[in-house]
């Protein structure tokens, strides 16, 4: 079992930076798959970023690939998702899952483990 707590959401104006993190408890996150999904009012929950076990592979969607940046921190059990260049359709709930596949998905139902979400809203 794995618990996940995300902060550092917010308010930002477009071209602006926002952090995300997502702190992990329970079961060693360093063997999980961990990745970043969002969701915007009235849209399907959708992949933004995820890191593999080994942090040797990332994947981004490619409305935010150049733009946004994954990372883990093993000392501090936290995932991170660096946001630069804001767009105002970047607004929506980020949430950090993790799963224990060996391959990196996009598929939201193969994550087994989510946080509760942390809101970015981007101001145009």
């Amino acid at each position: 079992q794995v618990q996940l707590v995300e902060s550092g959401g917010g308010l930002v104006q477009a071209g602006g930076s926002l952090r995300l993190s997502c702190v992990a408890s329970g079961r060693t996150f360093s063997r999980y798959i961990m990745g970043w999904f969002r969701q915007a009012p009235g849209k399907e929950r959708e992949f933004v970023a995820a890191l593999s076990w080994n942090d040797i592979s990332t994947y981004y969607a490619d409305s935010v690939k150049g733009r946004f940046t994954i990372s883990r921190d093993y000392a501090k059990n936290t995932l991170y998702l660096q946001m630069n260049s804001l767009k105002p359709e970047d607004t929506a709930i980020y949430y950090c899952a993790a799963t224990p596949r060996v391959v990196i998905t996009t598929t939201p139902k193969e994550y087994d483990y989510w946080g509760q979400g942390t809101q970015v809203t981007v101001s145009s």
